[in-house]
């Protein structure tokens, strides 16, 4: 299992940025895929972008061209880079982690960090 800790969240208002950091303590961070998932309150939790262990990204629609996902295999952490946000955007945002073959839902989980994007 691999322990993953959310950082970075916080109150921003529409139109501004954030950046969630996610560490991950695990021998060799670089073999695993990354993904954050969020959750609204009274919603389900979906998926808002992942990254491969080769760097592949894929995004959610409704964050495509105002997120990015990156990460850092010498740092052992994924971030997700958050711009001209929306109030929908608010959410507690989960990172997770699966090995190739393996599905984010079945894998690793954080405890999630909250972000609320409000005037």
């Amino acid at each position: 299992q691999v322990q993953l800790v959310e950082s970075g969240g916080g109150l921003v208002q529409p139109g501004g940025s954030l950046r969630l950091s996610c560490a991950a303590s695990v021998s060799i961070f670089s073999l695993y895929h990354m993904a954050w998932y969020r959750q609204a309150p009274g919603k389900q939790r979906d998926l808002v972008a992942t990254i491969t262990s080769g760097g592949s990204t894929n995004y959610a629609d409704s964050v495509k061209g105002r997120f990015t996902i990156s990460r850092d295999n010498a740092k052992n952490t994924v971030y997700l880079a958050m711009n001209s946000l929306k109030p929908e955007d608010t959410a507690v945002y989960y990172c997770a982690a699966t090995l190739p073959g393996g599905t984010f839902r079945g894998g690793s989980w954080g405890q999630g960090t909250q972000v609320t994007v409000s005037s």
